[in-house]
């Protein structure tokens, strides 16, 4: 906080406008909502399959589901972006395929965001390596064990009774879940999204080996953060830091707010 004040409010009024900062900030923020929200579809599904199905091999899942906290942030991005890579000395596994099925959806999406007077996506926006889609991979696989483990207690607690009186009374298994299940459950969806978001939003260590550090394009704030940290500019680090913690708090208050408020609503219905 102290680094961060050195030079006053004209030093975050400079961060702020730099287009660059502006940009990477977009980046790591939006690249960390996309991925807190696939993290929801994907936790509850995992979570309400551990929950209500007994399986060979549940535990395992069970257990693999926390692998993202003991495996090193690195060695995920190692991972993706061995997988991902295309370049003149090598192909990744999935980039052969995948990248030109990447173009081809970023194309048909120009296609309708041309039509609509709006800028076209770049080529490269959905490819595996260098691209915001890899950045996105990166944090889904390292965020999806806070839904997870948010909302597998919930369906735990949930009383099957409700289910089986709304079956009773001829709802079917869609209307169960969208009017009995899933307001019990949003309040820790949004929670375990909330984590999530917190996790992505600052994720160095996985990121920086799949977003290809393209100034501009898809540079994250704490590759700027460790260049300022590298040239012994402490109090722009720190200003920039708190810049985007501060970004980080608004999103995540609002998170939590609407949380509070679904759940109080739920409570008075």
């Amino acid at each position: 906080m102290l680094r961060s004040s050195e030079g006053g409010l004209a030093k975050f009024g400079e961060l702020a406008a730099d287009k660059r900062v502006q940009h990477a900030i977009w980046i790591s923020t939006s690249t960390a909502l996309v991925a807190s929200l696939a993290n929801a579809v994907i936790g509850v599904i995992i979570a309400w399959v551990l929950v209500r199905y007994r399986f060979w091999g549940r535990r395992l899942l069970d257990a693999l589901v926390d692998f993202p906290f003991a495996l090193p942030t690195a060695v995920a991005g190692l991972t993706f972006s061995d997988l991902f890579i295309a370049n003149a000395n090598k192909t990744g596994f999935f980039a052969g395929w995948w990248n030109p099925v990447a173009e081809g959806l970023v194309g048909a999406a120009n296609w309708g965001l041309t039509g609509l007077g709006m800028t076209a996506l770049p080529m490269n926006y959905l490819h595996g390596y260098g691209s915001p889609f890899a950045i996105v991979l990166v944090l889904m696989f390292t965020g999806f064990p806070f839904v997870v483990r948010t909302v597998q207690p919930v369906l735990e607690d949930l009383d099957a009774e409700f289910e089986e009186a709304a079956a009773s009374m001829g709802a079917s298994r869609w209307q169960t879940f969208r009017r009995v299940i899933w307001p019990e459950l949003l309040p820790a969806v949004l929670t375990g999204m909330a984590l999530s978001f917190a996790r992505g939003v600052g994720e160095y260590g996985a990121v920086i080996f799949v977003s290809g550090q393209r100034r501009g394009k898809t540079e994250i704030v704490p590759e700027i953060i460790n260049e300022f940290l590298s040239n012994r500019l402490f109090s722009h680090a720190a200003a920039l830091a708190l810049i985007l913690l501060i970004i980080s708090f608004v999103v995540l208050l609002g998170i939590n707010l609407l949380g509070v408020y679904i759940a109080r609503r739920s409570g008075r219905s």
